[in-house]
């Protein structure tokens, strides 16, 4: 029997079916196992900063107290901070103290307080199974459970996996 020899198109197509495997692989890894976005503002500054690039979990809809969360509600893309799951109480009282289930939070990541946005969530707020009370970390003026009220879990994206800084680069 003759060994069948390299043809000079060989080598093309081989590459062009590597670089088919290595596109859908990487399409698989960070279309839907993985996710790439920018902070949309400084809400959760100090810890991200506006225009950080944030990679974040997709199969991760599971939250608990203190992961940082990528959301969608009305359209607009959120990252915040968990501080109470379904089957918690929520309330904020008028000197700006967070307290979940009757005990103030514990938070020493967070340097302002937290205020009530008057007119649009009516506290105490009791989560229903498979909701999240998500908060900013800039406590003074982001846009969270305060603005829009809990969270569903159809309504996450994913949880934070890492953040790169961009400023100053």
């Amino acid at each position: 029997m003759k060994n069948k020899e390299s043809g000079p198109m060989d080598q093309p197509q081989k590459f062009l079916i590597h670089a088919l495997i290595f596109i859908t692989v990487f399409w698989l890894m960070y279309g839907l196992v993985f996710g790439f976005m920018h902070a949309p503002n400084n809400d959760m500054y100090p810890r991200i900063d506006s225009d950080d690039l944030i990679l974040y979990y997709r199969l991760d809809t599971d939250m608990k107290a203190q992961d940082i969360a990528v959301l969608k509600k009305n359209n607009t893309v959120y990252i915040g901070r968990v501080v109470a799951v379904g089957g918690d109480t929520v309330d904020i009282t008028d000197n700006g103290q967070l307290v979940i289930n009757g005990h103030p939070a514990y938070e020493n990541n967070i340097f302002y307080e937290t205020q009530r946005y008057e007119g649009f969530v009516d506290y105490p707020v009791t989560l229903e199974p498979d909701t999240y009370f998500i908060l900013v970390d800039q406590r003074k003026s982001g846009e969270d459970s305060r603005y829009y009220g809990p969270v569903k879990k159809s309504e996450i994206l994913g949880t934070v996996i890492t953040i790169m800084r961009r400023t100053n680069l």
